[in-house]
């Protein structure tokens, strides 16, 4: 299959093409005239690299996993790990929908006489909700405190 057909079947671009090919996540079989060209199995693997991505690894965490031999090899350690780092990512999701809709009902007379978006503040101004900030708090130790403010 041309890199064009890959393209149009896959949805991805042929600059993405050549350039996974550049990273070493995917390989051509050889040239149709100045077109690359891959071999059937070509679709399953942007299939895996498209759900890693989605899962939010790195290509070349992808590229570990998918193997030079175009057998996928996957290590099941690095899926527990990045469970872990989705439910974190999720808890402080959850906090700041929560934070929002609270904040949209809220009674007080501003915002800023709200305890409860006043406390969300605080843990923004940590990093505990974004992950960053001027304190440095163990990914554990934040997330303890999102999980804390959400049940409130």
């Amino acid at each position: 299959m041309d890199i064009s057909e890959v393209a149009k079947r896959s949805g991805v671009p042929a600059s993405t093409l050549r350039f996974y090919e550049e990273k070493g996540l995917i390989n051509s079989v050889g040239r149709q005239g100045l077109r690359r060209v891959f071999s059937a199995n070509i679709l399953e693997r942007l299939a895996l690299i498209a759900l890693g991505r989605v899962a939010g690894f790195s290509l070349d965490e992808i590229a570990q996993m998918l193997g030079a031999k175009g057998q996928p090899n996957i290590d099941r350690e690095l899926l527990l790990s990045k469970a872990d780092e989705l439910d974190i990512i999720i808890q402080k999701q959850i906090a700041m929908r929560d934070g929002l809709r609270h904040a949209a009902v809220c009674s007080a007379p501003s915002h800023m006489e709200c305890p409860k978006f006043r406390h969300l503040l605080g843990l923004a101004a940590s990093g505990a909700i974004k992950g960053e900030g001027t304190r440095k708090l163990s990914q554990k130790r934040r997330s303890s405190k999102v999980v804390n403010w959400v049940s409130q």
